[in-house]
């Protein structure tokens, strides 16, 4: 019988196993020995709450699904219906093509087709290399098309809290500013974290602080650090062209997922950016973007 995330790409280094899915290219799940570093999802299970998935070529959401670029409206798929919006890229169910598999590492490919709302082809390519302690990721998006591309990228891990709640870790993450949001999900103006109960540029405690939110004026190759209460520590890091990260706290996961785990997602541009422009990348034709990404055991 068929996995629903497909074909299960196995990792392993030392007491570190990861396992990477057919469907989506995603993260199913990375732990080192008994330690869970991510909160992931059961092999017979569909992916819940983006879990692991890379998001691609924009991510979160587009207001309405509706954008325009060179003067030309485009309209996606609504795929957030009871928002009105559209979500997480284009990538996240299809298939990705299996190019090279070794102990510890993976490279996935998708190609991307021109579709509605969405007139670009561009190729995806994720490699996945896994070390003791740490899960790194490669992205790299290439513009085949004839035209210019704009493109973002993010990705959705949830560090797992260990077992317990998100309520009980300490929480670091090196912004200086936020994004507030409508409910739909749709950002307002940035404001500072100082100040605010986002601020958490010096480490605090979660507690049943509801969180979900783009951080903004990172540092340069940020790192979030993840304490939890069994000892343990979770980093993850960003590369050069990750300015933003989006911290969710799970209050919308179904009943037994919620802050089980802490989402963490670096992202190249914010919510809405088809939409505002911000921090879009546009790439010329034959044009790649090349970005890194990872997670560790501190």
């Amino acid at each position: 019988m068929e996995n629903p995330s497909g074909q299960q790409h196995v990792l392993r280094s030392g007491d570190a196993v990861a396992v990477v899915t057919e469907v989506g290219g995603g993260i199913r799940s990375f732990d080192i020995g008994e330690v869970q570093v991510l909160d992931g999802f059961a092999e017979d299970a569909v992916c819940d709450g983006a879990r692991g998935q890379s998001l691609l070529p924009w991510p979160n959401r587009v207001a309405d699904g509706r954008w325009t670029w060179e003067g030309e409206q485009q309209q996606l798929a609504l795929t957030e219906p009871d928002k009105g919006n559209a979500i997480h890229g284009l990538t996240r169910w299809a298939n990705w093509e299996l190019v090279e598999l070794a102990a510890g590492a993976v490279h996935l490919r998708f190609r991307l087709h021109p579709q509605p709302g969405w007139p670009f082809p561009i190729r995806c390519d994720l490699r996945y290399a896994l070390t003791d302690r740490e899960l790194t990721v490669h992205t790299s998006l290439e513009n085949l098309g004839p035209r210019p591309a704009p493109v973002a990228a993010g990705a959705h891990p949830y560090l797992s809290a260990g077992g317990g709640l998100v309520d009980d870790c300490v929480l670091t993450v090196p912004a200086a500013s936020y994004l507030p949001t409508d409910d739909r999900g749709i950002p307002l103006d940035r404001v500072p974290v100082d100040g605010s109960d986002h601020d958490f540029r010096q480490p605090r405690r979660l507690g049943d602080l509801k969180v979900d939110a783009a951080f903004g004026d990172v540092e340069h190759n940020p790192v979030v650090r993840l304490e939890r209460p069994d000892g343990q520590v979770i980093e993850l890091w960003s590369g050069a062209g990750y300015g933003w990260i989006e911290v969710f706290t799970g209050d919308t996961l179904a009943p037994q997922r919620r802050r089980r785990g802490l989402g963490v997602e670096p992202m190249t541009a914010p919510p809405n950016a088809l939409v505002t422009g911000t921090d879009l990348v546009v790439l010329a034709p034959e044009e790649r973007l090349d970005l890194s990404w990872g997670v560790r055991l501190a």
